[in-house]
């Protein structure tokens, strides 16, 4: 077999499968259930002016999506749970929980037609306006939403619903995705109008939320990383181009006091979110679609049973470089404090291996990968590991790292020396391919025991906070579906 350089092996390692796609269609059952597809999370000290008391938290679903994909567009799934779950004792079991739940209002608008009111095809009949109920009536389509809490096991009670400060009650509006300019000729205002201020029971003091489209907020070389690594993984960390760049997402995005979220065992949380459908589903053969009536007349499908979850997520890459391809649907089904069984693919990762025995490039050869234990499952000493902790699976936050604004972050995070970034916790602009790349090769280890890891592997693909916002929600807006 030929010897290929060491950095080149690793990379095409990595592209055997859809390994370097965040978490874009991950596992083989969530492919078939885009809408419960979480693909990025991230949990980090908000480094916006004045809002250094609280924390970020954003999970991104419903993967690659193209602008101009109408007329039906990316609603989230009203028969789906989403969740964010909080870990702030170290235990492996979620003593918050934040859940939205959506409801979509089909209006079945209507135009004459030689006499006749006939409903029309698409989502919209005029341009809208630039706050939340402006111009209500050119909208076919309302997308609406709860947030909820739950202390304590999660499906040990029923959420207590969280109050929109501004308008009242306890629905909040979700703004439609980028249509174009001539249905949204303002999106940038639009959008922002619906940033909502929010009060969650149990909790002291207000904070933000907002569920909308985005740009897609990871940043990859996918294409040239599956066409047999066609780049230069020692190049310029800037030199190839972003594939992910004309693609949005469905961001839910929470920005709360941080002490709402600690727990009296210290300053450190840990986090991750999950997507959850009910058990049972079942076809109509004669839908009527979607009009008021019973379950069985509003739709193709009725569903019923309890939550099963079908999606996980919270450090990127994890199911994608270190879960085997027979538990990637176990993975995403799975808990924290259910771990244990996925522990041989940590301490004793197959990438590496794959890459030695296949192309003769050096592996680290320290058993078991302590220094994955550290990373992935129990955060490193000194910096995020709790004082008492069950090794899981989820990102890490010691809260009382300060933030750092934007401009001075490093996108390696913490090999790059600043503590604020991955993997104690995510921001968006932490690099985390090239961060993911150097740690599973062995960065954290001696230079004699993981040569390979010290490379300077990179995807071509920048990612740094200068390409996000410096204000919540961060992520940018959608990309257009009339853009070129």
């Amino acid at each position: 077999m030929k010897t290929v350089p060491r950095v080149t092996a690793l990379l095409l390692a990595l592209s055997m499968g859809q390994v370097l796609a965040s978490s874009h269609r991950e596992a083989p059952f969530v492919t078939e259930y885009p809408k419960v597809d979480a693909s990025d999370f991230y949990m980090f000290r908000s480094y916006e002016n004045g809002r250094a008391d609280y924390v970020t938290l954003i999970a991104n679903y419903v993967p690659l999506q193209d602008a101009y994909g109408g007329p039906n567009y990316f609603a989230m799934d009203p028969d789906a749970l989403y969740e964010i779950h909080i870990d702030n004792t170290g235990d492996a079991v979620e003593d918050l929980t934040f859940s939205f739940r959506f409801t979509n209002e089909v209006r079945n608008l209507t135009v004459p037609v030689n006499g006749v009111n006939v409903p029309v095809p698409l989502s919209n009949i005029g341009a809208f306006g630039t706050t939340p109920t402006a111009n209500d009536a050119v909208k076919n389509v309302i997308e609406s939403y709860t947030v909820g809490v739950v202390r304590g096991a999660r499906r040990a009670t029923a959420p207590s619903l969280a109050t929109n400060v501004g308008a009242g009650g306890t629905s909040f509006r979700k703004p439609f995705d980028n249509i174009g300019s001539k249905s949204i000729p303002d999106y940038t205002t639009y959008a922002d109008s619906h940033i909502h201020r929010i009060t969650v029971p149990g909790c002291t003091g207000e904070g933000k939320v907002f569920v909308g489209q985005r740009n897609d907020s990871f940043a990859v070389n996918l294409g040239e990383v599956f066409d047999l690594i066609n780049t230069n993984p020692l190049g310029a960390v800037d030199g190839e181009s972003n594939d992910l760049a004309d693609k949005n997402v469905t961001t839910l995005a929470l920005e709360l006091p941080t002490s709402c979220l600690t727990g009296s065992s210290g300053a450190i949380i840990g986090a991750w979110t999950t997507a959850s459908l009910r058990q049972a589903k079942v076809l109509n053969p004669l839908p009527r679609g979607n009009v008021a009536g019973s379950a069985a007349q509003r739709g193709p499908a009725v569903e019923g049973g309890a939550w099963t979850q079908v999606s996980r997520l919270s450090a990127p890459l994890v199911n994608e470089v270190v879960i085997g391809l027979p538990d990637k649907d176990r993975f995403n089904a799975s808990e924290p404090k259910n771990d244990s069984q996925f522990a041989t693919y940590v301490t004793n990762p197959t990438l590496p291996e794959l890459i030695k025995i296949l192309f003769n490039v050096p592996a680290p050869s320290r058993f078991p990968r302590t220094d994955l234990v550290a990373a992935f499952l129990t955060g490193v000493d000194g910096l995020n590991k709790p004082t008492t902790v069950t090794a899981s699976e989820m990102l890490r936050l010691n809260t009382t790292t300060p933030a750092v604004a934007a401009a001075a972050q490093n996108n390696l995070g913490v090999i790059g020396g600043d503590v604020a970034g991955f993997p104690n916790g995510r921001r968006p602009g932490d690099d985390v391919v090239d961060i993911a790349l150097r740690v599973v090769m062995g960065v954290l280890l001696p230079l004699a025991e993981a040569p390979a890891g010290q490379a300077p592997l990179t995807d071509g693909a920048i990612q740094n906070a200068g390409q996000f916002n410096e204000r919540f929600p961060y992520l940018k807006t959608p990309r257009a579906g009339n853009a070129d």
